[in-house]
């Protein structure tokens, strides 16, 4: 036992971490007043679904557990800041050796405390439930001992950075000394601790007198038979738990899966039921949904409410969700059947916006704020990136500006593609090894675009991205493979027919490679393919014209139908007046990274930039790349949830557009209600503070300081006029020999001369990741 430690129970609400330090992490409304927005009234509250007809509760599974440890008076209070006004806290109920009550997520104490640490050696082995579990237990300690142990973050994923503030073990007395709008209490373990001598249901009544408790649950019918009639349900509703369906009930000895079918009996004893998300919307063996079941119908059918759990936006989602938790919860309140009359979540900001701002919209919801949703090689997320099937559903999921990365074929014909190297966006390393070509410019090693004709690219399979393989994310295995590749000219009659979008966006990269050493007037076929299709003789849909190169911009510069976007291809930290001056002699917008607006470190957002800034000052639009919606893609500071941190961009800086993989999150977010009057968002629509989050962490525990991103500067943007268009290798000419590379701003070359390597080592990795993935 550790006897410098800060002590630490329970036992005292005054140990609460102060509100005034939580406050920061929400601006509150004080973002840009010159957003564009249409404003207006919510409209009429819609009837749900739900038994009583009430929008669904959100019941906090130990406060913003999610976040901060579980239980925590942290994650209580961040609840209380963060999500709806009447959001329910959760608590987990344990007993001490003494008979205190104590808010931990298990009946084990090891992963959510330090306790492993502070009592080494005082693990003890138990059978709970039928099962033999070895750890440490609270019945073994009594309060006084527990005083000495601060809570941890026991989800190994998440950040363990909150544990250093060694929060203390808080009793059902201290949360409801917070005033929560509701207070449930979870008694799990009735059984487990009457075979020790400790009584769950006498805790439980004799708390019910010095506090009001709103909910009781359990998984086990003896004890909510046992305490049934000494609640009256219009103070205190008592829900029935249901545990996995093949799981046995102890006091009935039946499965709850038996149990499903004899609601009747449920009723009799309890005013709901707490159910797994699977019971209601199942999964198959894929992870896709199945139909719904009849459960929640059933439910209400008996006068039971239904509370749904098992809620994470840092979870392996089933696919059909594509990762928005927003569109999870959706499914269980907002799919014209049913509604569940709550959910258990361990990030109750999710369900509050989902609940309160998103549902009930309607096909017809208009934008609340004019900002572009730009695709990123289509709706990539959901399809393998630049197929048809990609802008297909980037057009129906409401994109306002589809996007063409182009490539061009050793033919000459233009097509959309996001790599110039096959390797990376088809099966063409499975089968094409012998193409393969090492050309320094381009990075090496590649099957590259320019050593196929069109017909024989039209002939690969499309692989869809997976940027995030080591945290299993996924996309859409079963359309892994779907999809044709598109030519530019199909690309620009399909976005002409669709009728939906404001504009398209042509990406040009390697442009003077593909000049000089292929002979491939890239920029040539651009140009003659948006003439073949009548766009030089519109105005309905918008020409944007992108490069990472300036003098690609600077060639189309006489051309005034054309937007032109220069794509900032590094990490920046602000942007000196010479290089913003520069910018705007050869383009009208510019797209930057998120990092260049709110850098991280150790995935905490650390500041805002003046990047942002300077820019719109210069009248320069800003759109920012890449939102996914994964929620690896985020920092810590958004909840996990990409619908944070799009209102925190788009709110919070005022930008002119999303880059994006997945437009269909941003176009229903654009549309949501709580965005009607931006002069009184609730706290669940207000953008995040930035570096708020990181000043919660103790300084042992903070991450190395980091050295600001560099700004950009003249040199960073200065290139030599385009090369002349060389001529065409012939079918025995190593790609790229026989010319010197333009020097960069530097005055370094920018590559030497590209000879033809055959890489089979190179390409079977890649094949062998691609099988992987």
């Amino acid at each position: 036992m550790t006897g410098c430690r800060r002590k630490s129970p329970a036992m005292s609400a005054s140990l609460l971490l102060p509100l005034a330090l939580l406050i920061p992490i929400l601006l509150l409304h004080s973002f840009p007043a010159s957003v564009s927005a249409q404003r207006g009234g919510s409209g009429s509250a819609p009837r749900w679904q739900t038994l009583s007809g009430n929008s669904p509760i959100v019941v906090a599974r130990g406060g913003f557990s999610g976040l901060v440890p579980d239980s925590s008076s942290a994650a209580y209070q961040l609840t209380q800041l963060t999500s709806a006004p009447d959001a329910v806290f959760w608590c987990d109920l344990q007993l001490s050796k003494d008979s205190f009550g104590l808010c931990l997520p298990d009946v084990k104490l090891d992963n959510s405390t330090d306790i492993a640490q502070v009592y080494q050696g005082r693990q003890n082995t138990y059978a709970v439930n039928g099962v033999r579990q070895t750890g440490w237990f609270a019945m073994d300690f009594n309060s006084t001992d527990l005083s000495t142990v601060a809570l941890a973050q026991g989800v190994f994923s998440r950040s363990q950075k909150f544990d250093s503030n060694l929060f203390p073990i808080l009793t059902p007395d201290d949360v409801t000394a917070l005033k929560p709008a509701g207070f449930w209490l979870n008694v799990q373990h009735d059984a487990f601790y009457a075979q020790h001598n400790l009584s769950m249901r006498s805790y439980v009544l004799a708390a019910s007198r010095r506090m009001v408790i709103n909910y009781i649950s359990s998984p086990e019918v003896g004890f909510l038979t046992s305490i049934s009639s000494r609640f009256n349900p219009r103070i205190t509703k008592l829900f029935f738990r249901f545990n996995g369906f093949d799981d046995v009930e102890p006091s009935t000895n039946q499965t709850y899966g038996s149990l499903r079918s004899n609601l009747t009996f449920i009723k009799t004893f309890a005013s709901g039921i707490l159910v797994p998300k699977t019971y209601i919307w199942p999964l198959d063996a894929s992870n896709y949904l199945q139909p719904s079941t009849s459960l929640v119908l059933d439910a209400h059918k008996a006068g039971l409410e239904v509370v749904a759990t098992d809620f994470y936006n840092d979870a392996v989602l089933s696919y059909n969700y594509s990762y928005d938790p927003v569109s999870e919860y959706l499914q269980f309140v907002n799919n014209g059947q049913f509604s569940v009359d709550g959910v258990l979540s361990d990030f109750p900001i999710t369900p509050s916006a989902a609940f309160n701002c998103f549902a009930h919209m309607g096909q017809n919801a208009s934008d609340k704020v004019n900002t572009l949703v730009i695709t990123k090689n289509g709706a990539s997320g959901d399809y393998p990136g630049c197929t048809n099937l990609a802008y297909q559903k980037a057009i129906s999921d409401g994109a306002d500006v589809i996007d063409c990365p182009i490539q061009i074929s050793q033919d000459g014909v233009a097509f959309c593609q996001s790599s110039i190297n096959l390797i990376d966006t088809t099966t063409a390393a499975e089968s094409l090894t012998s193409l393969s070509t090492n050309v320094p410019e381009l990075k090496g090693d590649g099957i590259y675009t320019f050593s196929l004709n069109w017909t024989q690219i039209q002939g690969l399979t499309p692989v869809i991205s997976n940027p995030f393989p080591s945290y299993q994310l996924v996309r859409n295995p079963k359309e892994r493979n779907a999809g044709k590749l598109v030519s530019l000219a199909d690309f620009l009659v399909m976005a002409k027919d669709a009728g939906s979008l404001s504009g398209v966006l042509i990406n040009i990269e390697n442009a003077a490679y593909l000049m000089e050493k292929q002979g491939l007037a890239v920029i040539d076929a651009v140009e003659t393919e948006l003439t073949k299709a009548g766009y030089d003789n519109q105005t309905a849909l918008k020409i944007m014209v992108q490069s990472t190169n300036s003098s690609v911009l600077m060639k189309l510069k006489d051309k005034k139908q054309y937007e032109l976007v220069y794509a900032v291809d590094e990490t920046i930290g602000s942007a000196d007046p010479s290089a913003v001056s520069d910018i705007k002699n050869f383009a009208h917008s510019v797209v930057i990274s998120k990092e260049s607006v709110f850098p991280e470190n150790d995935a905490f957002v650390t500041r805002m930039t003046d990047v942002i800034t300077k820019l719109q000052k210069a009248d320069l639009p800003v759109y920012v790349q890449t939102f996914s919606n994964e929620f690896a893609s985020q920092p810590w500071d958004f909840f996990a949830d990409i619908n944070v941190e799009l209102n925190t961009y788009i709110l919070g800086t005022n930008i002119s557009g999303v880059v994006t993989d997945f437009p269909e999150t941003p176009n229903r977010y654009k549309k949501n209600r709580c965005l009607a009057n931006l002069d009184n968002v609730p706290p669940y629509m207000a953008p995040v503070q930035a570096g708020s989050l990181l000043g919660l962490v103790q300084t042992p525990s903070l991450p190395p300081a980091q050295a600001p991103n560099p700004p950009l500067t003249e040199n960073d943007i200065a290139e030599a006029p385009l090369p002349p268009v060389g001529t065409r290798p012939t079918a025995d000419s190593p790609p790229g020999a026989g010319a010197t590379p333009p020097p960069s701003p530097s005055g370094q070359p920018k590559g030497a001369a590209a000879g033809f390597v055959v890489s089979s080592v190179a390409i079977l990795f890649t094949a062998l990741s691609l099988l992987l993935h």
